[in-house]
């Protein structure tokens, strides 16, 4: 059965294990995601970088040599399904824990299976699901275990390892980074999903929809499909309005990579320009709510920080860097409020293109201009050659001039025309750091004008 690499459901409290990694065929019934979930590492769409030739875990399988692991990536990417492939690809005990549900006695059970399977020649593979949230005392209770080769560990975590997982265990196992799956796997995903449902065919814009509202989730994919083709009755095709009536406030209100997507990040952007606090979060409201990813809305703050505020106010950026990592932390809701603060004060802070602009600026000069050389006096001397070709010759040791500042000096390239690239605004900090340029440029000018 052809399939996709997706997370299933864990349920129960204690262990469930399986001689091997997979149990075999989907029961009839079964959700679509369990009845495509691959069955060989070649049935697995997506993690070409971790599962293609010559990757790291494509090696681990080929040269059934198994190792501790953490797999950290968002839901849906695989990360359930990949641990139950290794321990079919080696006949292992496949022993499952939920860390939302398990406690110590569960861990002991499953340490207890291990031992008996070690006594009847067989491995066993432990797979600790959501592992980032048993406490320190529960994770380390794996780490003898991992040390003395009873058994092979994964867990799996939504959240950063380097915060949630302790270092002890972290430094026992290899961090292994899973991916969202990208348009072109879903669509791949997609079109096994019609063939195995015999479902009929999706419009284009149906189609589209459907990548969009999944955003990278798999298994999202293949619930939203499941339900549309059961809400399709006698249609003939799968359209726009039939998704809409399956899926109702599931689907995202507007498209991952369309013009409303963009044009809600644009509207975001301007209000934070326009030094709008409430529209910014209300447009920040819009975006998490049609379901863009939170990261990418801090990655975007980071932008801004830089593009349109600047040296203005320099906290702006480290800010937005700490509402990033706030996220990171707590993930949603909790940590949408970090990113909220961010907007807000990059609204309130005083604007600055200034950097901007002289990158552009100079960007474009590098582009039109030929290569320049160092000039002898600026370039580096290590070694007695290169001090004998003169190089370091002549320089003016800035620290050792009055004020700190080698009045006169020139640091371009020679025989290129004094640039002024970089012009601050009267607006923040920049006031003051115009000042400062103006005095060092004076102070220049007046050197320069008394050298003969």
């Amino acid at each position: 059965m052809a399939g996709s690499l997706f997370d299933d459901d864990l349920a129960g409290t204690g262990p469930v294990n399986s001689p091997s990694g997979l149990s075999g065929a989907a029961m009839p019934g079964a959700p679509l995601a369990e009845r495509l979930r691959p069955a060989s590492l070649d049935e697995v769409i997506g993690q070409s970088h971790l599962l293609g030739p010559g990757k790291p875990l494509r090696v681990a399988f080929e040269a059934h040599r198994l190792h501790s692991m953490i797999l950290w990536g968002p839901p849906g990417v695989g990360k359930t399904t990949l641990a139950r492939l290794m321990a079919g690809a080696v006949d292992a005990r496949f022993i499952v824990l939920s860390a939302v549900l398990a406690g110590v006695k569960d861990i002991r059970e499953a340490v207890e299976q291990a031992q008996l399977a070690r006594a009847t020649g067989q491995r066993t593979l432990v797979f600790v699901d959501e592992v980032h949230r048993f406490n320190k005392a529960q994770q380390d209770a794996f780490l003898p275990h991992v040390e003395s080769g009873l058994f092979t560990f994964i867990g799996a975590t939504t959240e950063n390892p380097s915060f949630e997982v302790n270092s002890a265990l972290l430094s026992r196992a290899t961090v292994h980074v899973l991916k969202p799956l990208n348009e072109a796997e879903l669509r791949q995903l997609l079109q096994r999903a019609q063939g195995l449902l015999e479902a009929p065919p999706l419009t284009a814009e149906a189609a589209t929809r459907l990548v969009a509202h999944a955003d990278g989730d798999a298994r999202r994919l293949l619930n939203a499909y499941d339900n549309t083709v059961a809400a399709a009755g006698a249609a003939q095709v799968l359209d726009e309005a039939l998704l809409e009536r399956a899926l109702g406030e599931q689907l995202r209100r507007y498209d991952k990579g369309g013009d409303q997507f963009y044009d809600a990040i644009s509207a975001l952007h301007k209000s934070v320009r326009g030094s709008d606090p409430d529209a910014a979060l209300y447009w920040l409201a819009r975006m998490l709510d049609g379901g863009v990813d939170p990261r990418y809305v801090a990655r975007r703050l980071l932008r801004m920080a830089s593009e349109d505020i600047g040296l203005a106010d320099p906290r702006a950026l480290q800010l937005c860097l700490q509402a990033a990592e706030v996220y990171e932390r707590l993930g949603s809701p909790e940590g949408e409020l970090a990113l909220a603060q961010a907007a807000v004060y990059l609204a309130v802070a005083p604007k600055s293109n200034a950097v901007y602009t002289a990158w552009n600026a100079v960007r474009a000069w590098v582009k039109a201009d030929g290569t320049r050389p160092v000039p002898d006096r600026l370039r580096n001397a290590p070694t007695g050659l290169m001090k004998a070709l003169g190089h370091g010759q002549g320089y003016r040791y800035a620290h050792d001039e009055d004020g700190g500042f080698a009045a006169g000096e020139r640091y371009l390239p020679d025989g290129m025309p004094d640039q002024q690239f970089y012009e601050p605004v009267p607006r923040g900090l920049e006031i003051r750091i115009a000042e400062r340029l103006a005095q060092l440029r004076a102070a220049n000018a007046r050197s320069r004008e008394s050298d003969p």
